[in-house]
């Protein structure tokens, strides 16, 4: 998942109004190979990493031909100020954009951190990856729906989990599950607490034609009491995709990736068949990578766990060499990005 920018002690240009363009053309120049591979703007990508790229107040992305602003500033500046900029600039320069989202993450209401459409009629409601599409709902909440930092997981469940069984934890709209299922993959079942995600993930499903999946494979749940239940029903599965929020607290338990992100990979561990793989997904913006790594190396210490791959990050999140500013508030090697994802391949004890 894609992580909001906070303050870095690292200094940022002086940014003047007349700054900014400057920044977005250097960042959209960078992109320019990645535009021209999707002529008819069916893709999603990041056009704008404030945090790296100079403007840590400031993120934009296009899903489809829906320019979607995420605005960080402090509301005592002027309204929008860098939001309008931002608009104008990617409206011109992008004649294709058709509508826009604005979300402000400092929201002044209930309900307001969803955002809002200031241009256009309508916000996509559907995107295309690698040939899977998938729907997505950018007035969802105060993220758009679809994580753009997992592009490259969802390509490695495409070409990887062929035939396989697959529980993907903390789904959110499923779109790891979903890209499982467009590479071939033979159960997927997806798990999260909120009902109104797993729907739009049931949307992508139904987009891409796959043969309807049983309705106990959509377990709208909390996550400790659903792998309970798995594991009295002696569950196995090919593939479990741990990707969960940095922090959460229910009745049933707590999540806390900072502090102790060994705990839900030991929860799950036992659902997982030999010779299958755990993926992990770590979003904690202040575990430095190699914290990381030293716990994933600490379970795979007794031998039936075993760091297989890190996956990276794609370069339009991290920003590009010629674009990025400053330092990550934490040092993120020996990944890439603050979004630390790890394949694990999974060995059982003999019965």
């Amino acid at each position: 998942m894609d992580n909001p920018p906070i303050a870095s002690p690292t200094p940022f240009p002086d940014l003047r109004p007349c700054a900014l363009p400057d920044l977005l053309a250097r960042a959209l120049d960078a992109r320019a190979g990645l535009l021209a591979t999707d002529p008819e703007h069916r893709g999603a990508l990041r056009l704008f990493n404030g945090f790296s790229e100079g403007c840590p107040d400031l993120a934009a992305d296009a899903y489809g031909t829906t320019l979607l602003l995420h605005d960080y500033s402090d509301p005592a500046q002027p309204e929008n100020e860098l939001a309008a900029s931002a608009q104008s600039f990617f409206c011109e320069r992008l004649p294709w954009l058709r509508a826009v989202v604005l979300k402000n993450r400092r929201p002044t209401g209930p309900g307001s951190d969803a955002g809002a459409l200031v241009r256009g009629t309508a916000p996509a409601c559907e995107i295309e990856e690698g040939g899977v599409r998938y729907a997505v709902d950018l007035l969802l909440n105060r993220d758009a729906s679809f994580y753009l930092d997992t592009r490259n997981l969802r390509a490695w469940a495409r070409a990887h989990l062929a035939g396989k069984t697959v529980l993907n934890t903390f789904a959110y709209t499923g779109s790891l599950g979903i890209a499982a299922r467009a590479g071939g993959a033979a159960r997927v079942v997806q798990l999260d607490r909120n009902p109104r995600f797993l729907a739009l993930g049931r949307r992508s499903w139904e987009l891409n034609s796959f043969p309807p999946a049983d309705a106990t494979d959509w377990i709208a749940g909390d996550f400790f009491p659903q792998i309970a239940r798995l594991k009295r029903r002696g569950a196995r599965f090919d593939c479990v995709i741990l990707d969960p929020p940095v922090f959460a607290a229910t009745d049933y338990g707590v999540v806390d990736q900072l502090r102790d992100s060994a705990r839900l990979i030991n929860k799950v561990r036992p659902l997982i068949a030999d010779g299958g793989f755990l993926v992990a997904v770590n979003n904690a913006l202040f575990l430095p990578g190699q914290a990381c790594r030293a716990a994933l190396d600490e379970l795979c210490a007794g031998g039936y766990l075993a760091v297989q791959e890190l996956i990276p990050v794609p370069d339009d999140i991290t920003g590009f060499p010629a674009t990025r500013v400053g330092s990550p508030v934490t040092d993120p090697a020996p990944f890439n990005h603050a979004t630390k994802i790890a394949v694990l391949a999974v060995r059982r004890k003999a019965p």
